[in-house]
């Protein structure tokens, strides 16, 4: 049977999910109004009305759909990759540790676009658009590795041991992400400081349209694919059972849910927890059918994530809190808990 029990929501009026998702969306909405009034240079809600409706100044329209905007939907993107590619890991491995940061996906992405950065400027409009490719490259060869060392042939593949290697291989690429910054200069060095604290650095709306294909593609895909992740979450036996081509189908989510964390990888930098907050709240909210969970999965994963950075924005200003320290906060005790729970 599934790991994750049913919840007293799904008892409750078929309507509850939409309701839910309604909210999400409304709390979305306030989150973006105070994250435009938010920053050094701040706006009052009247100036960001009248600079919307094309009467702002110059410098108005500047700070708001040059700056914040682009940074705003980036939030968004990330936040929803994340959180869906989270859920997509946690339901294949039936493991509620699994997400793309601590199974090292994350950090096999980030190596290859730190590798690439090292040699090709990240500003140039060519490296934009193919970051999410290099990232995806790294993710996947990252994930095939995790993979090979976790499965056992008499065993499967076992939760706890995927977590474990996970987690080892991701220790082993920052060490060489270390020793690689080390060798840059000054300026680079910089930006894979500011890369691996989580700051999302993708502040314009190239980075958007970059991201933005892989996020409308894969995310709306992942839903489709929810009935069969309903089937798959029930147990390779039973999904054989039930006709579910099971290697095939865990592959190919597998390979959605290393996309998802690439592409978004490639514009936020090492932003970890994400993906392990989002699918255990949606769960909890609207319990396990993935036909409503990963759709509230992305609504809250984005809600966080663009939370996070504007408060990162806001608490020390001038200075600025890169949004995956202010979701570390948060994540990391979660995490601990969850992995005491889990021991339990």
């Amino acid at each position: 049977m599934s790991k994750y029990s049913l919840t007293p929501y799904e008892k409750r009026q078929p309507h509850w999910g939409v309701t839910l998702l309604s909210v999400l969306g409304l709390l979305i909405v306030v989150i973006v109004v105070v994250s435009m009034n938010t920053g050094y240079m701040r706006l009052s809600p009247s100036e960001v009305l009248h600079t919307l409706s094309g009467q702002g100044t110059p410098q108005q329209k500047l700070i708001l759909f040059d700056f914040r905007l682009p940074r705003i939907v980036i939030s968004l993107l990330v936040g929803a990759g994340f959180a869906v590619s989270g859920c997509i890991l946690q339901s294949l491995s039936r493991n509620p540790l699994a997400e793309p940061a601590t199974l090292g996906i994350s950090a096999g992405a980030g190596f290859a676009v730190i590798l690439f950065i090292s040699f090709v400027p990240a500003s140039s409009a060519a490296s934009i658009f193919m970051l999410p490719l290099l990232a995806l490259a790294g993710a996947g060869l990252t994930a095939a590795l995790i993979y090979v060392l976790a499965f056992r042939r008499e065993e499967g593949l076992s939760p706890t041991r995927l977590v474990l290697i996970g987690i080892a291989v991701a220790a082993g690429i920052n060490a060489f992400q270390l020793v690689l910054a080390l060798r840059l200069d000054p300026e680079n060095y910089q930006f894979v400081a500011i890369w691996m604290a989580g700051k999302i650095w993708g502040g314009d709306w190239r980075f958007v349209q970059a991201l933005l294909p892989w996020i409308l593609i894969l995310v709306p895909f992942s839903i489709y694919k929810a009935r069969v992740l309903n089937v798959l979450n029930l147990g390779d036996q039973t999904s054989t059972g039930l006709g579910a081509p099971v290697e095939r189908e865990r592959l190919l989510l597998l390979a959605t849910a290393v996309a998802l964390a690439g592409a978004c990888v490639s514009v936020s930098g090492g932003i970890g927890f994400v993906g392990l907050i989002g699918p255990h709240l949606a769960r909890r909210l609207v319990g396990p059918r993935h036909q409503i969970l990963l759709p509230a999965c992305a609504l809250i994963g984005g809600l966080l994530l663009l939370t996070a950075d504007t408060l990162g924005r806001w608490i020390l200003q001038p200075s600025e809190i890169p949004a995956g320290v202010v979701v570390a906060i948060i994540g990391a005790p979660y995490f601990l808990y969850l992995l005491a729970k889990s021991r339990a």
